[in-house]
């Protein structure tokens, strides 16, 4: 696996997968979503899996599965909880770009209806705000590129990231 591949880091609802896929396309770039990779490895929904297994036999399946992944030229959208792993982080920084998709607490939660569903991971005790606070500085401690999602819309997210991307890598050159 190069270091070709963009890696989107964010909380749950935060657009990766669906910006990812238009990302995918407009770059001519494979598309994957460790999300689903864990569901097709454990034959499960990722909140069957949570409810089932527990949290801390999913957060090492979400590492196993991200330590598995070897590909190239592939935006790669990953869970939520991804970052609870150094050693998973680690490894995705040195394949590619890593870009967190920012996104306001008020919107964030405005945009999670579905916790339970969509297979939030949350320690034991942890409400979303504890969530948030928790996840954003360690989003932004492994991130290469910030992206604010403010009030925009999929595409204005998805065009700020090819610009953003396409400077990091005039940067690196």
């Amino acid at each position: 696996m190069g270091k070709n591949n963009i890696i989107l880091i964010g909380m749950p609802a935060s657009g990766k997968s669906t910006a990812g896929v238009i990302l995918a396309k407009l770059l001519g770039m494979d598309f994957l979503d460790t999300d689903l990779l864990i569901q097709r490895r454990e034959g499960g929904r990722l909140n069957e899996i949570l409810d089932i297994r527990g949290l801390e036999a999913f957060l090492r399946c979400e590492e196993a599965v991200v330590l598995s992944v070897d590909v190239d030229d592939t935006v790669i959208a990953t869970g939520g909880s991804v970052i609870y792993s150094p050693k998973a982080m680690r490894r995705l920084a040195e394949r590619g770009t890593v870009v967190y998709l920012k996104v306001g607490r008020e919107e964030l939660f405005g945009r999670l209806k579905n916790i339970h569903e969509r297979g939030v991971v949350l320690k034991d005790g942890e409400s979303l705000s504890d969530m948030y606070e928790n996840r954003k500085a360690l989003y932004e401690k492994y991130a290469d590129i910030i992206v604010e999602e403010k009030d925009y819309s999929i595409e204005d997210t998805v065009r700020n990231i090819i610009e953003r991307v396409k400077a990091e890598e005039g940067r690196d050159a």
